[in-house]
Formats: C-alpha cells, sequence, structure tokens
C-alpha cells in the first residue's frame, strides 16, 4: 500500500482528497502547513506529497527548499486553484501538479503516475 502525503490548509480538500485516496487503498497521512508537513517527514517518507502552495506557518515554496535543503527526495505534486499551477510545479522542482477543482480521475492518475516505486 503506497503512502501519501497531503498538505493543504483547507481542511474539506484535505479531507476529500484523504477520503478518495483511502478508498483506493492509499495510507494517507495529512498536515495543514509546510512546517507540520516536514514533522511527518521524520517520522516517515511517504511514496508521493500533494502539496498546496499557498498556507500559513510555511507555504508550498518554503516547503520545498527546506525538503531540498535537507536531501530529501520524495516525488511532489502541486495542488492549487491559481492558474500557474504548471509555472509554479515547474518553479520548486515538482514532479507535476494538478489544478483545483479536480477531477478524481484526474487527481487519481496523477497521483498514480507519480508516486515513488514500492522498494
Amino acid at each position: 500500500m503506497s503512502h501519501v502525503l497531503v498538505v493543504d490548509d483547507d481542511s474539506s480538500i484535505v479531507s476529500t482528497v484523504s477520503a478518495v485516496l483511502q478508498e483506493e487503498g492509499y495510507a494517507v497521512t495529512t498536515a495543514n502547513d509546510g512546517q507540520a508537513a516536514l514533522r511527518k517527514l521524520d517520522q516517515e517518507l511517504p511514496a508521493l506529497v500533494l502539496l498546496d502552495m499557498r498556507m500559513p506557518v510555511m507555504d508550498g515554496w518554503q516547503f520545498a527548499q527546506e525538503i531540498k535543503r535537507r536531501g530529501i527526495e520524495v516525488p511532489i505534486v502541486v495542488m492549487t486553484a491559481a492558474q500557474d499551477a504548471q509555472r509554479w510545479a515547474v518553479e520548486i522542482g515538482a514532479d507535476g501538479y494538478v489544478a483545483k477543482p479536480f477531477d478524481i480521475d484526474e487527481l487519481l492518475g496523477v497521483v498514480e503516475r507519480h508516486q515513488k516505486p514500492a522498494c
């Protein structure tokens, strides 16, 4: 079973994405900002991080910069409602992006394509 870390400050997005992924058999961990997500990464490295960019405390740019500084290698998919989703994904070196609001099948396809293979 693959593990996905969902990082978003919108609780409705977190609960919807978590429910969809769990229904598909994924283990899901959540965080409401980048700093909380870093603490989760210290506990367990997921197969994929779904990352919102605009969050309080530590945003997506700061989170991506910090995991690079720490040498943590984990695929990241940017989730954002902004029109700049693709550009932001490129800016932080993300593996992909999904624009909100997203279609469930689109979300699942992105997760499947970008997760780190199980060892």
